[in-house]
């Protein structure tokens, strides 16, 4: 495999027939386990799938004419920070 440039980083492309055996995708991390100047060990670093599967477990329920507002969320939250500076 051929390191290249990508923006200020290096990336390595990974051969398809490996990223098809290890059921990646776009957006999935990988963490580096081991390495030595000969060889790195990566892992798929599934942390966010786990914790993604732990708060679904939960079956949080919401009452049924719930809305979720973004502005007045994030309105909260400024003035949390106003206050807090």
């Amino acid at each position: 495999m051929k390191v290249a440039k990508w923006g200020n980083s290096l990336a390595v492309r990974l051969p398809k027939a490996l990223v098809e055996d290890l059921g990646l995708k776009p957006g999935d991390q990988l963490e580096v386990v081991s390495a030595t100047p000969e060889r790195i060990a990566l892992a798929k670093d599934e942390r966010r799938e786990r914790a993604i599967e732990r708060m679904r477990a939960r079956a949080w329920s919401v009452p049924e004419d719930y809305v979720f507002d973004r502005e007045e969320v994030n309105a909260r939250c400024e003035r949390s920070l106003t206050r807090t500076s």
